[in-house]
């Protein structure tokens, strides 16, 4: 019998005591971005602010990492995966203490933000470590494992904070200073990487990426409050009555499509760029991003959608919450495991169509049978379709962008996942918060008009022009607080104000729906092999 590479790199296992360390990094992100949106309740009340802010730390998260993350990777191939992943450690756990003592929202953004810089150099420094450990099938087994760690962290979050946010929410975010501490020590029985000082930094590159990325995020956060064609009065300024919000989102477009002709320029003058277009040098690897920023943008819309109905709308506890979200979590963590299973039998374009049809008839179903009540056998059925689509997409996406690189650019590869993920939870999660508010107020203002009980001057009275989703001891509070109303006009506010949560959650769950089917077009240009289908030299086999 003749001794393959892949039978040797089975042969000679390596220990998994790495990559436990490697999964309580992936943990550690992903534990804090779950934590966010059960946390909500607790931290309204705290800062007395909307929920939409809640989003926003999401979005200030993940603007740290999507902007500076392809910078860290270089940083990483420069000084080292280990310490750099280290130093990243570190910085997570000064922005963990901020959280934790921050006394305004003002300053629990900050801690996001700064959270996020610590994520820009953990993300490419996890692949970096795995491609220096492990080889092989036991390098493909570790991606699956680290896609697994960002769904247990996921499921954890939700159990832990669900019950610690019902006491202290900034006990969760404490939990994360013990786990930046384990890791810290831990981590010196991760292997040494060789430092290459002679990787250059792409200034320019840094400058273009990071301002592009901001823009496009920041213009997407900003839909709601400042309008997505036309300047909405809240907006700082206008052009010809277009909003700030699109106009950010079009230069950053703009900026982001500069860095890409300054990267090319860079290359053919052979010189290091900041992102090596081999990464993304077929349709293969840009239909992956696309499908890879589909997927994560659902999941961050849903993460973000059914805390805010059940904790806000339903004005029910974090433990709530959590116990609502479970089945979605556990599938997504035990899909993303099992999934590596499937590759010998299936090629990814066959998986990942799958995949994306559970995720649309998922969440078509929670469009049709939800109601006030998250624990009824509809819609945990209805989770657990959208898990099984979801968690098979992120593993499999993500092992196709690593198998397509050679292992000198793992970091370059887990750098630009960590730009598609976290600009797609960002714009997932803004988005879905702008569209479903919209949604709301759209409702309110029509269905307030045409009652008789809601005179024109009460509707002058509660301001329509500014609604966000709130509690209804809440709506009541601010009736009887700033209006006249009688409560006969209170009952049909709250009667009206019910009625347009549900339908702006349906429509948001349909809409989701669409895009997971329209997420079958960039399928087509996935791998259409099987891993036994390709020849040692990477030619398929005829």
């Amino acid at each position: 019998m003749t001794t393959t590479a892949s039978n040797i790199a089975d042969i000679d296992r390596k220990s998994w005591l790495p990559m436990v360390v490697i999964a309580m990094g992936q943990a550690l992100m992903s534990f804090n971005v779950a934590a966010i949106p059960i946390s909500m309740s607790g931290m309204v009340e705290s800062f007395q602010t909307p929920p939409t802010t809640i989003g926003t730390a999401i979005v200030m998260y993940s603007l740290g990492v999507s902007g500076f993350v392809m910078l860290g990777a270089k940083l990483g191939q420069r000084f080292g995966a280990k310490i750099f992943f280290q130093a990243a450690t570190a910085l997570f756990l000064l922005a963990m203490i901020l959280m934790v003592i921050s006394p305004r929202a003002e300053i629990m953004l900050a801690a996001q933000a700064l959270a996020g810089f610590a994520g820009a150099s953990l993300v490419p420094s996890l692949v970096a470590l795995i491609a220096n450990h492990y080889s092989g099938k036991q390098q493909a087994e570790a991606v699956g494992w680290l896609g697994s760690a960002r769904a247990i962290a996921g499921v954890l979050a939700f159990i832990i904070v669900g019950y610690v946010a019902t006491i202290n929410w900034r006990l969760g975010f404490g939990l994360l200073i013990a786990l930046s501490v384990g890791i810290l020590v831990m981590s010196t029985k991760l292997k040494m990487s060789k430092p290459r000082p002679e990787v250059k930094i792409d200034v320019v590159g840094v400058i273009l990426s990071a301002v592009g990325i901001i823009c496009i995020a920041f213009g997407f956060n900003n839909v709601r409050s400042w309008g997505l064609l036309t300047a909405r009065p809240a907006a700082p300024f206008d052009i010809v009555g277009a909003s700030p919000a699109l106009l950010l989102i079009i230069v950053g477009v703009m900026i982001v499509t500069g860095f890409f002709v300054w990267t090319h320029r860079q290359t053919l003058a052979g010189k290091t760029p900041l992102l090596p277009l081999q990464v993304v040098s077929s349709p293969k690897e840009w239909a992956t991003l696309v499908a890879l920023f589909i997927v994560v943008a659902l999941e961050g819309a849903i993460n973000f959608t059914v805390p805010l109905y059940i904790q806000i709308v339903q004005g029910k506890s974090s433990i709530e919450s959590s116990k609502a979200m479970m089945p979605f979590m556990l599938t997504v963590f035990f899909t993303a495991i099992l999934i590596v299973k499937l590759y010998p039998k299936f090629t990814p374009r066959t998986i990942a169509r799958i995949a994306f049809m559970f995720v649309a008839a998922g969440t078509a179903w929670l469009a049709v049978v939800i109601r006030n009540e998250w624990t009824t056998p509809t819609v945990i059925l209805g989770l657990f379709i959208v898990g099984l689509g979801q968690g098979a997409l992120v593993t499999l996406l993500f092992n196709v962008l690593v198998t397509a690189s050679p292992k000198e650019m793992a970091g370059d590869v887990g750098s630009l996942r960590g730009v598609t993920q976290n600009l797609a939870a960002a714009i997932g999660t803004a988005m879905v918060g702008a569209f479903v508010v919209g949604l709301l107020s759209s409702a309110i203002i029509v269905n307030a008009s045409s009652n008789p009980v809601i005179t024109a001057e009460l509707r002058d009275q509660v301001n329509l022009t500014n609604l966000n989703f709130m509690r209804d001891s809440q709506v009541v509070d601010r009736l009887t607080a700033n209006t006249n109303a009688t409560p006969e006009q209170v009952a049909a506010a709250l009667e009206i104000n019910a009625a347009a949560r549900i339908q702006a959650l349906k429509i948001g769950f349909l809409v989701m729906s669409g895009l997971a089917l329209l997420s079958i077009i960039p399928c087509s240009w996935l791998p259409d092999y099987k891993p036994g289908d390709i020849m040692p030299d990477g030619a398929k086999k005829s």
